[in-house]
């Protein structure tokens, strides 16, 4: 008798292990494929966002005609941000002619500051465009959590590049980074 148990329980066992393997297989493969889907899909999502009048703006409409786009994440209240945006606009109008980018700045300043974005950012003469997120939707769909937070996309509008934090000189590599996104060469991230 505990032979024709001990043969039936390894039976069911068994036949149990390769149906829920099945099962698992087949979730695995479907999981792959789209998890392959999005990391294959490094376009800009499209979120209403505002400019800094308050107008609405998708940002599906970024674009730089073929040319690399830097879009920095940020807010009034941090330091580091403020450091990063001050110094890519030091050597702007040189990025500019020597690669064609333009930097897009996003406050993340929630709803009760997002009045101090405009003054803050004329007061500073940033030759940028400016838009705010105030409800953070952009920066959810772009999983930005913490600022400054820096990405840089190519002619095609695809993200090539992300960094978060600031350190001096980090703005160098950056211009490196969107010279070769200027010829059309790839970078690793």
């Amino acid at each position: 008798m505990y032979k024709a148990f001990k043969g039936t329980f390894i039976n069911i066992v068994t036949n149990n292990l390769r149906f829920n393997m099945k099962k698992i297989i087949v979730f695995v493969s479907t999981f792959s494929a789209l998890l392959i889907g999005a990391i294959g899909q490094n376009n800009l999502p499209a979120v209403n966002i505002q400019d800094i009048k308050g107008a609405t703006f998708n940002t599906s409409l970024i674009q730089n005609n073929g040319k690399p786009i830097i879009i920095s994440f940020w807010a009034t209240w941090c330091k580091p941000c403020i450091a990063e945006l001050t110094a890519i606009a030091e050597n702007y109008a040189d990025w500019q002619e020597e690669t064609g980018v333009k930097v897009i700045a996003i406050s993340i300043d929630d709803a009760r500051n997002v009045a101090k974005v405009e003054p803050f950012v004329q007061g500073r003469a940033w030759d940028y465009e400016v838009y705010c997120d105030p409800n953070g939707d952009f920066k959810r769909a772009m999983s930005v959590n913490t600022v400054p937070h820096t990405f840089l996309i190519d002619g095609q509008g695809n993200i090539v590049w992300q960094h978060n934090s600031y350190n001096p000189g980090d703005e160098d590599e950056l211009l490196e980074l969107t010279k070769k996104v200027s010829k059309g060469e790839k970078i690793n991230n």
